[in-house]
């Protein structure tokens, strides 16, 4: 690895090491701030998402990946003191327009969380809530194919077609997990949020929604925040690093894990903190 690393980014300035930026994407955010109060959580980020690309989000805990990760559907709205600047861009539109339909956005950026949290319904009404709040069948039959298709996606048809009347909450852990990514997929989002979203899985349960996440970054553009390096550098194309609110890094995943060009970057991947 080189001996001279450049120097981490300073507040205020766009030093992230590592291309930022990548063709037609789907995510264009450009001097991203989020505080909380007066802490200063996201400092000045400048990062593309990609289409058809899983992106992973590595640092230590604190370092606001999650709250950077919040601020793609809007999330921090729902937190008092938070208060992002700066321009986050999808598809060309900027997300904190007046005109924006924050549950359109919502639905267009569809976010699972760490704990599987499925709806108090049956599996069924869980995956078709969302197809039918937004209108997008226009009949029973619309509806079931809706069903139907995100559960084949999310591989669990073939454990849930015999109770679909079954609550959602009745399923194993990483069962939930995957109704709760049927149910994301489901009103047909162009991008999917997962904050950490194996981390109250075992390693079978991880090993089908690492398997899930593959399949799906065909047809969405993946954001994902996990504090498992062998997670990131499985599933991902490209990782971004964070430290304490600043991105550090960011680049295509194998470069990023065999030769990371921020000191900061090789002292968290080789375990000398963090």
């Amino acid at each position: 690895m080189p001996e001279n690393r450049p120097s981490p980014p300073i507040a205020g300035s766009s030093r992230t090491i590592g291309a930022v930026t990548t063709d037609n994407p789907v995510f264009a955010c450009r001097d991203v701030n989020v505080h909380y109060g007066d802490k200063h959580a996201i400092k000045h980020v400048d990062i593309d998402v990609g289409r058809s690309e899983v992106l992973a989000m590595i640092g230590p805990s604190g370092c606001g990946k999650s709250t950077f990760l919040r601020c793609l559907n809007r999330m921090n709205d729902t937190i008092e003191s938070a208060r992002v600047t700066g321009s986050i861009m999808l598809d060309g539109q900027d997300i904190h327009d007046r005109k924006q339909d924050v549950v359109q956005l919502r639905a267009r950026v569809g976010m699972v969380f760490q704990k599987p949290n499925p709806f108090p319904k049956s599996i069924y009404e869980n995956v078709a809530y969302g197809p039918r709040i937004h209108g997008l069948a226009a009949d029973r039959g619309e509806l079931d194919e809706i069903v139907n298709t995100s559960l084949r996606r999310a591989g669990l048809w073939e454990e849930v077609k015999d109770r679909l009347n079954h609550p959602g909450t009745s399923l194993s852990g990483g069962q939930q997990q995957r109704l709760c990514i049927a149910r994301t997929i489901a009103v047909n989002p162009d991008v999917i949020l997962m904050d950490e979203p194996c981390s109250a899985l075992d390693p079978i349960a991880t090993a089908r929604i690492e398997d899930l996440i593959d399949e799906l970054r065909e047809s969405y553009a993946i954001c994902i925040v996990t504090h498992s390096m062998q997670q990131a550098a499985r599933v991902s194309q490209r990782t971004a690093y964070f430290h304490l609110g600043d991105l550090i890094e960011v680049g295509e995943t194998k470069k990023i894990f065999t030769n990371p060009q921020a000191k900061l970057t090789e002292d968290y991947i080789t375990g000398r903190f963090g």
